[in-house]
């Protein structure tokens, strides 16, 4: 495994990101991880460093480059006090279609390394990163062919960067992990969903996770769950082994 810290030229400036490599030679499938509203940290890391095991060169951008400097947070202090406050000035200086955007700059920096394999491209995201992966993919149909969000909030509410106003420029397959415990993401927010997906003819399966909240998949939230977080991990890794080509 290698890890290498670079700074691309996003759309609004400067973007940090990490880049996870497997070991040997390559090349290898190409994964944009998107990160939830905590932000870059360890966690993160190793998060991507696990998809990176499996054989992909994963590109971890910092979503918040418009903000400035932060962080890192751990998110178990962070949620003993207002973490709203914490979080919600971060949260703000982006966006799901701002992250689609910023997507080409990152696909460009893919494309200029020779790890990198000419198969399509996959993405991922947690919580806030759910509905920036899968905007990501309708703003580049031809490039991204297969997206997860994992207890994404907000995938088909009345915000005009809702994802599913974006479902029928989407040629990528989708895998979406649904926390059964998410304020973020209820149950009659699903059935509009799935029905704007079947509408546009998109090829998607959405699993609930029976009793687990919101941001399960993450090793520092209190929330997390082991077994449910492997199942998580064997349906990405499923979806991408089918859809990266």
């Amino acid at each position: 495994m290698s890890q290498e810290q670079v700074t691309l030229q996003a759309p609004d400036g400067p973007c940090k990101a990490y880049v996870l490599t497997p070991g040997g030679a390559g090349p290898w499938p190409a994964v944009i991880f998107y990160m939830d509203a905590f932000g870059l940290r360890p966690g993160m890391v190793q998060m991507a460093t696990h998809i990176a095991s499996q054989g992909y060169v994963v590109l971890l951008p910092d979503l918040y480059y418009r903000y400035g400097a932060y962080g890192p947070f751990e998110p178990k202090e962070v949620m003993k006090g207002d973490f709203r406050a914490v979080i919600g000035p971060m949260m703000g200086s982006t966006n799901n279609h701002k992250a689609a955007e910023d997507t080409g700059a990152f696909i460009a920096y893919l494309d200029s390394r020779p790890d990198v394999s000419e198969a399509k491209i996959g993405t991922v995201g947690f919580c806030m990163g759910g509905g920036m992966a899968l905007s990501a993919a309708a703003y580049y149909p031809d490039r991204i062919g297969a997206a997860a969000s994992f207890h994404g909030g907000n995938l088909a509410s009345d915000l005009p960067v809702s994802p599913h106003l974006l479902l029928d420029k989407m040629k990528a397959e989708l895998y979406i992990g649904v926390a059964d415990n998410d304020a973020s993401y209820p149950p009659e927010m699903g059935v509009r969903f799935e029905a704007a997906a079947k509408d546009a003819g998109v090829t998607y399966r959405s699993e609930l996770y029976a009793g687990k909240a919101h941001g399960w998949m993450k090793p520092d939230m209190p929330v997390y769950d082991a077994p449910a977080a492997e199942r998580g991990w064997t349906e990405l890794f499923a979806l991408y082994g089918r859809a990266l080509v």
